[in-house]
């Protein structure tokens, strides 16, 4: 035993030998982190920093579960993740159902302060490259910003928060007034634009663009009903009772100063980005062009399929890009997580029939259920935005046999209940589906918008690659009209409001409408332009429209397809008018969802654990 313990010892010492005259043999610097104090002496590593602030964006508007559905645009499909919570009012601080973590609280305050690390250290970081450093800076500003807005938008004022903190300090802040938090997010934007002028940055990062389209969002709510508080508290009991309104907007009423603001910022959005995609027209598209329009810009220009128009592109000022060789997974579920059930999806935020009746006539007039002519055909001669929004009954759609079989060789969306020889059976798209009857639309339509149109992308197994549109030039122009309709200067707002029509394919708003007559038509259009795109659900709070728009019961369609006297039906069932008989009835159904209003849903609850942590906080109007 001594003579193995002696070897070993001898084995030991030889080893120690061989070894010593590596220097780095007891390094135990990482090979795969990188230091802090290295961060900032080295241009790619402080860009990787900053590029990693980004990832508080998430997959912009392309989660499985989308802000519509907490409007009057859509529903969730599948009850149990939350969403009933907010929109049937029984939100609490201990219940905040769904939440998105591109305005969660904890998650929007991680990311803010790792702006505040970049804003920090940038100024005094080590390496040589000045304009790397300015470029560098202004995103961080632009993002800080941006956090801030989501926040803003959500809760009211929050506490500002513009540096780091240490171990042992003090980490309870009270909430600043909405007034310092507009004030704040526009100087970040005017910090981002200082910083970033001259400077060419690729889709999907900062731009000058950005800051100023942040800039006229944030200005443009600030000028809104919800936050001049002597309207606010006029229409709202639960916001007039409230103890803290300074949270909540402005306490001191002068409107025309604030939309006078939110005008400007918004032209200068149109004087610094261009003229927009095909806005410069005079005369309205007709329905197949202005379809393509449309479609070419939810597709950011990129998809593949006929008709879809690259230049429109030009119309994104600020997107979340998706790639390629990344572990992305929103590509995917857009069309996945929102298609038809009859090419194996998910049918998730389905359209509602309060979206689809606010689609205007193709001559400018509203849809009307006691006009028997359309009533009898609800989808002919609609302003073309809603072929490319919404798939209905009957509608074509991608090759249904490159996933479901040969059980639909026309391609048709079948969401009725139809005669063929044995008696009645459902669409393939229904609730009752013969290829799938658990993932199918109750409200009997499904998303098309921001859905890849390329008939060789399926859904079901294959990615897309379009970009979330946070800002875009449109929504700037909007926002443009509002604040000169507000301003009454009506004629600046028409001509710009018929610039979107026209590319749209519709007829140009008449001069004799005018005052709320055209304001309720901006709100229309605006609903429209932008259906899907996460603005539906802060206008109608803003404008304070929301207990008769978000807090409406649900109403689905139902589609009855009789057969015509002597006809054969086809085999296997198409949708043919020549041999059907085609009934719609829209339908009120609060199985899903019992949805009503309650004036604290103007504000999100800030979270029992925040609160907890916070004892500086006040809680929301209606929360306490």
């Amino acid at each position: 035993m001594k003579n193995i313990k002696f070897k070993l010892f001898c084995l030991f010492i030889l080893l120690s030998g061989m070894f010593s005259c590596k220097k780095d043999f007891l390094d135990t610097k990482s090979q795969t982190t990188v230091p802090s104090s290295s961060t900032w002496t080295d241009g790619p590593l402080s860009t990787a920093f900053v590029t990693g602030i980004y990832s508080g964006l998430g997959m912009g508007g392309f989660d499985e579960q989308m802000l519509a559905s907490l409007s009057d645009e859509a529903v969730f499909t599948h009850a149990g993740r939350g969403i009933n919570t907010i929109n049937e009012g029984t939100l609490n601080p201990s219940n905040l159902g769904w939440t998105n973590n591109t305005y969660e609280w904890t998650n929007m305050y991680n990311h803010i302060r790792t702006c505040n690390v970049a804003l920090e250290q940038l100024p005094v970081a080590t390496f040589s490259d000045a304009a790397l450093k300015k470029q560098l800076m202004g995103e961080a500003h632009f993002l800080r910003g941006y956090f801030y807005h989501q926040l803003l938008r959500y809760y009211g004022g929050v506490p500002l928060i513009s540096k780091t903190y240490g171990l042992n300090e003090d980490y309870t802040i009270a909430r600043n007034t909405f007034e310092e938090c507009v004030n704040f997010i526009s100087k970040e934007c005017d910090s981002a634009v200082l910083l970033l002028t001259g400077m060419s940055m690729p889709s999907g990062r900062a731009s000058v663009n950005a800051a100023l389209a942040l800039k006229s969002r944030l200005l443009l709510y600030a000028a809104s009903d919800l936050h001049d508080m002597t309207k606010a508290k006029a229409n709202s009991a639960t916001i007039g009772a409230y103890a803290h309104p300074e949270l909540l907007g402005y306490t001191t009423s002068d409107p025309a100063t604030r939309w006078t603001a939110a005008m400007n910022a918004a032209k200068a959005v149109l004087d610094d980005a261009g003229s927009g995609y095909k806005l410069g027209l005079s005369a309205p598209e007709t329905s197949a062009a202005a379809q393509a329009n449309y479609l070419s810009i939810a597709m950011g220009g990129g998809s593949k399929a006929p008709g879809i128009d690259a230049t429109a592109a030009s119309e994104l000022l600020f997107t979340r890009d998706f790639t390629p060789n990344k572990d992305e997974y929103a590509g995917i579920y857009v069309g996945l997580a929102n298609g038809p059930n009859g090419y194996h999806n998910w049918a998730g935020n389905s359209p509602i029939q309060e979206l689809v009746d606010d689609y205007e006539m193709m001559d400018g007039s509203r849809f009307d259920w006691n006009n028997a002519t359309q009533k009898a055909a609800p989808y002919v001669n609609r302003d073309p935005r809603f072929y490319a929004t919404i798939l209905y009954d009957g509608a074509g759609w991608k090759p249904r046999d490159k996933i479901s079989g040969n059980v639909d060789p026309v391609n048709q969306i079948q969401v009725g209940s139809y005669q063929v020889a044995s008696g009645m059976i459902p669409g393939l798209d229904t609730r009752q589906s013969s290829i799938e009857n658990w993932n199918g639309s109750w409200t009997g339509y499904y998303m098309k918008k921001f859905i890849d149109p390329d008939p060789n992308i399926v859904d079901n197994t294959t990615r897309q690659y379009i970009p979330w549109p946070f800002f875009r030039y449109t929504e700037a122009v909007l926002n443009y009209v509002e604040a000169n309709i507000e301003l009454g200067n009506e004629p600046e707002a028409r001509n710009w409001l018929n610039k979107i029509r026209y590319r749209a394919g519709m007829p140009a708003i008449p001069v004799t409408v005018t005052g709320d007559s055209l304001r309720q038509r901006y709100r229309n259009e605006r609903r429209i332009e932008m259906a899907y795109e996460e603005q539906r659900y802060h206008d109608a709070r803003r404008w304070m429209i929301a207990p008769a728009t978000l807090g409406r019961k649900l109403v689905y369609m139902s589609v009855t397809g009789m057969l015509k006297s002597g006809a054969t039906a086809p085999s296997p069932y198409r949708h043919d008018e020549t041999l059907y008989n085609y009934t719609y009835s829209p339908v009120v159904d609060n199985s899903l969802e019992n949805r009503q209003w309650v004036d604290k849903m103007y504000f999100r609850p800030i979270s029992r654990d925040e609160m907890i942590k916070n004892n500086k906080l006040v809680q929301n109007p209606g929360y306490e």
